[in-house]
C-alpha cells in the first residue's frame, strides 16, 4: 500500500510510487461519512510572511538618571536595594570624603567670617561691601557643597535620589571606595514606560521597517502577547552580534516588562500580493507532490501549488480558486478512495 500523508504546508515525506490523479473526475461518499467531513471555503488574502526577532526589555533612557560621584571617598552606608522602589528625596547612600572634610572647614571658617564681618558692620567697623563679599564666598561654599550630596559633617555626605522611580543598577557597598567621574553608583528609572531593542539580521532587514506593528511574548507570560509598533531601526550594525537594533516604545502600568527581560518579537510582513488561502491541515503531500480534496458532497482531488505558509494557513499560487470548498477533516480517507488504484 502507498504511503499518503497530509501536513501543514513544508513538511517533507517521500512516497515510493508516481500515479496520476484525476483532476476532473468526481465521487460520492457514503453519507454517514459525509456527517463526519468538514469543510472550510478557499478566501483570498493579501500574503503575509511571519518572522521572529530576539529581543530584550531596557528601561527608556529618557526616564532614568544615573547618579556619579562628584569625589572620591568611601561608602560608609548603604539604604537601598537592588529593584527598590525609591521616591525623591530618599537617602541612597552616606559616603566620607577628605575631600569634602576639607571643603566643609572651608564652609566653618566662612560662616564664622561671615558672623565676625556682621558684627562689625553693626558697629560701624566693617563696610557694607566686605559684609556683601563674606556672604558671597559663604553662600558659594555652601552651593559647592550641595552638588556633592546633603552634608552631615565630619567629611561626611549623604546622597539622595534626585527622582523617583525603581533601583535598576547599583555598584558598590558599604565599605567600598568611589572615585570621582567614575562609573554611576546606582541609577533609577520609572517604568512606567519601557523599550523593547529587537535584533535584526541582514537577511530578515528588507522585510523589518518603521512603523510595523508587532507581538511581543515572553517566557514569563506565556499567554500575554504585548502590542506595539516599531518606531526606530538603527542605521548602524552592532559590531558584537552582527545586528540592527529595532526599538518599540510600550507602556508598563503593570510593570510586568522588567529590564532585561528576554522578548520574543514576532512581525507580519504585508505584501500587495492576494493569493487563494486554505487551512494548512487540508494540504495533502504525496509522492513530492501536494493535493487538497475539494467538494462538499461529491468530491475531487486537486493538485495544487503552495506559495508560502503561516501561522496555519498555506498561501496557493496554483490550484485553487476563492469560495471553492476544501476538506478539512478525513482528507485523507476520501484521497484514497478516489485516487486511482485503489
Amino acid at each position: 500500500m502507498k504511503n499518503i500523508v497530509y501536513l501543514g504546508f513544508l513538511f517533507l515525506f517521500s512516497c515510493g510510487n508516481n500515479k496520476q490523479v484525476n483532476q476532473t473526475g468526481g465521487g460520492a461518499v457514503a453519507e454517514e461519512f459525509l456527517k463526519e467531513v468538514v469543510t472550510a471555503k478557499v478566501e483570498s488574502k493579501l500574503l503575509q510572511k511571519e518572522f521572529t526577532l530576539t529581543g530584550k526589555v531596557v528601561a527608556d533612557p529618557d526616564k532614568t538618571i544615573s547618579y556619579s560621584a562628584l569625589v572620591s571617598g568611601i561608602i560608609v552606608k548603604s539604604y537601598f536595594s537592588l529593584g527598590d522602589r525609591v521616591n525623591k528625596g530618599q537617602t541612597m547612600l552616606d559616603i566620607r570624603s577628605a575631600e569634602l572634610s576639607g571643603l566643609q572647614s572651608e564652609l566653618t571658617i566662612a560662616q564664622r567670617n561671615l558672623q565676625s564681618v556682621q558684627a562689625l558692620f553693626e558697629s560701624g567697623m566693617a563696610t557694607e561691601r566686605e559684609v556683601v563679599e563674606a556672604r558671597s564666598t559663604y553662600e558659594k561654599l555652601q552651593a559647592d557643597l550641595a552638588l556633592y550630596g546633603e552634608n552631615k559633617g565630619n567629611g561626611i555626605f549623604s546622597i539622595t535620589a534626585p527622582m523617583s522611580g525603581y533601583a535598576i543598577e547599583k555598584y558598590g557597598i558599604a565599605g567600598s571606595t568611589v572615585s570621582g567621574g567614575s562609573d554611576p553608583l546606582f541609577s533609577i528609572a520609572d517604568l512606567s514606560t519601557v523599550w523593547v531593542i529587537a535584533n535584526i539580521y541582514a537577511g530578515n532587514l528588507q522585510f523589518v521597517h518603521e512603523g510595523q506593528e508587532v507581538e511581543i511574548t515572553s517566557t514569563a507570560y506565556p499567554k500575554e502577547v504585548f502590542k506595539g509598533k516599531i518606531n526606530f531601526i538603527s542605521q548602524v550594525f552592532d559590531p558584537d552580534d552582527k545586528t540592527l537594533k529595532a526599538r518599540i516604545v510600550l507602556p508598563n502600568a503593570g510593570l510586568k516588562l522588567k529590564p532585561e527581560m528576554s522578548v520574543v518579537v514576532k512581525l507580519l510582513n504585508e505584501s500587495n500580493a492576494e493569493m487563494a488561502t486554505i487551512p494548512s491541515n487540508a494540504v495533502i503531500f504525496d509522492n513530492n507532490r501536494y493535493f487538497v480534496v475539494i467538494g462538499a458532497k461529491d468530491f475531487k482531488i486537486r493538485e495544487i501549488v503552495p506559495f508560502d505558509q503561516n501561522n496555519g494557513v498555506t498561501y496557493v499560487s496554483e490550484g485553487l480558486k476563492p469560495g471553492e470548498e476544501v476538506v478539512i477533516k478525513n482528507q485523507l480517507l476520501i484521497y484514497k478512495h478516489l485516487e486511482p488504484g485503489f
